[in-house]
């Protein structure tokens, strides 16, 4: 819906504005990533392992939100893309664990640096200081409701 046409009522309502600017958001993040041939779930896999360092299975499921089954399909590919190694864990050889390799930081790297670019048209109109602030404010609503 564009935002000049609604009703005055929806466009004071901040659930609305989020619903409504997350659309935007969404696509240009979409179509950013798959013109590198990547998909959300791969930056959050490897952001994950950059920042956590190596994972078992069901812990990166838990930190990206991403279902176990969907996962191991993911862990599967970015094998295949040599992103990430997967390999039996020492102390307990059911449970594998998840390591980023070279390529997946260089992949990591690439991926920053086109989120980054996004980031800035997204929020064209905003000075870096209320950028700040937005992803401040909507920092504490998300945790409020037990996100991120």
């Amino acid at each position: 819906m564009e935002m000049a046409g609604a009703p005055g009522r929806l466009r004071r309502l901040p659930s609305w504005l989020i619903t409504q600017t997350a659309v935007p958001a969404g696509r240009l993040v979409g179509e950013g990533l798959g013109a590198q041939r990547a998909r959300r779930a791969h930056y959050s896999v490897l952001a994950a392992l950059d920042e956590f360092g190596p994972a078992s299975q069901a812990e990166l499921s838990r930190r990206c939100g991403i279902y176990r089954s969907d996962l191991v399909a993911l862990v599967n590919e970015m094998c295949g893309l040599g992103w990430v190694r997967r390999a039996p864990d020492h102390d307990d050889r059911r449970r594998n664990v998840i390591t980023i390799t070279r390529s997946g930081e260089h992949q990591l790297r690439l991926l920053d640096e086109l989120l980054a670019g996004i980031q800035d048209e997204l929020l064209a109109p905003l000075s870096p200081a209320e950028r700040e602030q937005l992803v401040r404010l909507l920092t504490r609503v998300l945790e409020h409701h037990g996100g991120g």
